[in-house]
């Protein structure tokens, strides 16, 4: 499913204008990326939570040079869904 397929469905459902579907999105999803790059965590009850994990420094290769480079510690964003949205999926999805 695409940022599109979602404003098409919530503007169905609602029976919104695809415009002001489409800037609510773009607005939450702006929203949820400066709260992150400000240091806060979104919490989102029944959802999930968009968190910044903390990777620490480590070594790596550069297999093209055939050398070993230091990786620094940094942040990176990461989504953790909720227990109800985790057993949702579990039991509603097929394994292929």
């Amino acid at each position: 499913m695409t940022k599109a397929d979602i404003v098409e469905k919530i503007s169905e459902k609602l029976g919104m204008e695809k415009g002001d579907v489409q800037a609510t999105v773009e607005t939450f999803m702006e929203e949820v990326k400066t709260s992150l790059e400000g240091g806060d965590n979104v919490y989102l009850r029944g959802f999930g939570s968009f968190i910044i994990k903390k990777r620490a420094e480590k070594t790596g290769r550069n297999i093209s040079k055939n050398t070993t480079i230091k990786i620094p510690a940094h942040n990176i964003p990461a989504f953790k869904p909720a227990k109800i949205f985790v057993e949702g999926v579990k039991t509603n999805v097929e394994v292929k």
